[in-house]
């Protein structure tokens, strides 16, 4: 694994081990009030991530493009102003991290929409 996907691969593996820890912490303190923000950062972070970077593995030619690296950074982007934007949410801090972190998060995916649709078919022409 190497470029792209290693990025994401990464970036999924230390969103696993921050949502373990925080999960750990949220049970050893019996306060779960912020479990939507935990749940995001594995969702996104560890699952959808990780698949981005196997998807890039399997398929280079697409991670090689330009726009699988601008969806890649799209997600990442996404990840780190979600989370916190939903703490402060939940928190009665703001929403305003939370709204441009959703916007981030769906724009990543449709991105990778098109990317799948564009060069994971030609890759296989």
């Amino acid at each position: 694994m190497k470029g792209l996907a290693l990025l994401l691969m990464v970036a999924a593996a230390v969103s696993a081990l921050i949502g373990m820890a925080w999960g750990i912490q949220m049970s050893a303190t019996g306060d779960h009030s912020l479990s939507p923000a935990h749940a995001h950062l594995n969702l996104l972070g560890w699952v959808s991530l990780a698949i981005f970077a196997v998807f890039y593995h399997l398929v280079p030619a697409a991670a090689d493009s330009l726009l699988a690296k601008i969806q890649g950074g799209v997600a990442i982007a996404g990840l780190m102003l979600i989370v916190p934007g939903i703490v402060m949410a939940l928190t009665q801090s703001g929403e305003t991290l939370a709204k441009i972190g959703s916007v981030l998060t769906i724009l990543s995916m449709l991105l990778f929409v098109v990317v799948i649709l564009t060069k994971g078919r030609a890759a296989q022409a």
